[in-house]
């Protein structure tokens, strides 16, 4: 038809706008962050935890916007002897194939995560699980646990099932369409996931350093970065089309000293390095945050409450006392060696590469000389041991309860305790979790712990840090919460 009535054009225009619509609300969220799941499977290294902060799996309990213990898959907990509880699950949720969530597919997936990952057990040692009817979950638990829903929200235990062919099925609101290992991710939505049509995919891509994230950013390459580094945030700040929001965090800063090297296996010296470091100087560096107190964030009623002190002083009587005497140069010396250690840190936390150098010349102040090295896999180079100081970032507190990280990450047998630290009277003090149930007892307990880590000194608490996540004028409502559990979350629908 060689011609067309005014009329009949708008109403093609109209048509065609309206058929554009969907294409728009669908596009494609450009996300940016240091970390990327290392694997699909659950149970590879800490993928349980980078699952559910992409949005791509559940779990039975969580900790929600405002801080509360709240049921996720689960709807209650109930005790039913002193190692036996039975979980009722909620109804009405469904994988992302359409299948509904059962106990019975729930059993497969907690029975592959207690055989392959060794941190589920942390809490409550090895649990048996049972299938009494599709939405009820009865389990056993190796050691007694008062909390069975802080338990259940602790990263390891991610709730999934297991397929025939050994494949993973997954409950939360996006499901992987493409994956490239260490690269980038690309997610839709989970179609059996409540309000997935107005839900827009995303597409991760993992960046080696925040600084070249936030190029990105700035270039209008995404829509949101996850972690920017303190320097550049004014720049960022004053560009009208872009937002950054700072938050704090439940990580901690801190520093495994490794009690099995040939220095820092003496605690005088373990406790010199701890006094050299100057925490203020740490937040100066990374622009954000406040001197730890301890092993958790100050707004928990577990925290300690005193921040952690520099005293070069005694920190040098320490090394004396220990036999170290500064040499021509100003470095310790003892029996023709000079006191000299390795720290390490990893570049997925922009902040501790910051914070290094400023360990470095803090213990230098005091003589002790020091090599900095930058690895990729923090996790498998601390499980081997060639390290003296290694920087660490750790959520403490996962699930608003204390036990976990002593229980993981410094107990004597804990599957991540880096520092090699083995006290029978700290693993004394923790072993009080298993019978304590209310949070004044947990409360004692975690602050007598912490005495106890002062004065052993397998670890130096630095920095309780806030972050900064910067946002495109697509995501003007987004709220960052959780730290990095909930990145990727059901409400990110919205459309430009």
């Amino acid at each position: 038809m060689r011609h067309i009535t005014r009329a009949a054009l708008a109403a093609l225009i109209a048509s065609s706008s309206m058929l554009a619509l969907p294409a728009v609300a669908q596009e494609a969220i450009q996300a940016g962050a240091t970390f990327i799941a290392a694997a699909i499977d659950p149970t590879k290294g800490s993928s349980s935890w980078a699952l559910v902060s992409h949005g791509i799996g559940e779990k039975l309990f969580m900790v929600d916007s405002e801080g509360n213990l709240v049921p996720e898959l689960a709807a209650t907990a109930e005790r039913t002897g002193d190692l036996s509880w039975t979980v009722k699950l909620a109804p009405g949720r469904f994988f992302s194939d359409g299948s509904p969530v059962t106990a019975t597919a729930l059993k497969k997936g907690f029975d592959h995560t207690f055989a392959n990952l060794p941190a589920a057990k942390s809490t409550g040692g090895m649990i048996e699980f049972e299938a009494l009817d599709d939405l009820t979950l009865a389990l056993t638990t190796e050691r007694p646990v008062p909390l069975i829903a802080a338990l259940f929200a602790e990263w390891p235990l991610m709730a999934y099932t297991v397929k025939d062919d050994g494949s993973f099925l997954f409950t939360g609101p996006y499901v992987v369409e493409a994956f490239n290992v260490d690269q980038n991710l690309k997610l839709t939505p989970n179609p059996h996931f409540p309000g997935a049509e107005s839900r827009s995919p995303i597409n991760l891509r993992r960046f080696g350093d925040a600084q070249t994230m936030a190029l990105a950013f700035e270039a209008g390459e995404l829509d949101l970065a996850f972690g920017l580094p303190s320097e550049g945030l004014s720049r960022l700040k004053a560009n009208p089309d872009l937002a950054v929001k700072s938050f704090p965090v439940g990580y901690q800063y801190f520093g495994f000293i490794n009690t099995e090297r040939p220095f820092t296996s003496d605690v005088r010296v373990r406790q010199a390095i701890d006094l050299a470091i100057d925490r203020q100087e740490l937040v100066a560096a990374i622009n954000a945050g406040s001197r730890a107190t301890g092993a958790f964030a100050p707004y928990f009623p577990f925290a300690a409450k005193e921040r952690r002190v520099t005293d070069l002083d005694q920190a040098k009587a320490l090394l004396a006392e220990a036999g170290w005497a500064p040499g021509s140069d100003g470095i310790q010396e003892k029996n023709g060696e000079t006191l000299s250690i390795l720290i390490v840190t990893y570049p997925q936390r922009p902040d501790l590469v910051t914070m290094m150098p400023v360990v470095k010349a803090a213990l230098a102040r005091v003589g002790i000389a020091s090599d900095t090295r930058v690895v990729e896999n923090i996790g498998d180079y601390a499980a081997g041991g060639d390290f003296d100081i290694a920087l660490w970032a750790q959520h403490t507190a996962p699930a608003g309860d204390p036990a976990y990280f002593f229980n993981s990450m410094l107990k004597s047998d804990g599957p991540l305790n880096h520092a090699r630290y083995k006290s029978d009277a700290f693993d004394a003090i923790i072993a009080e979790f298993s019978t304590a149930g209310t949070l004044e007892e947990r409360t004692e307990i975690a602050l007598e712990a912490q005495e106890k880590l002062y004065r052993d000194a397998p670890a130096t608490f630095l920095v309780s840090p806030s972050w900064h996540v910067g946002l495109s004028q697509r995501l003007p409502n987004y709220k960052p919460w959780g730290s990095d559990y909930h990145v990727f979350r059901p409400e990110m629908g919205e459309a430009r």
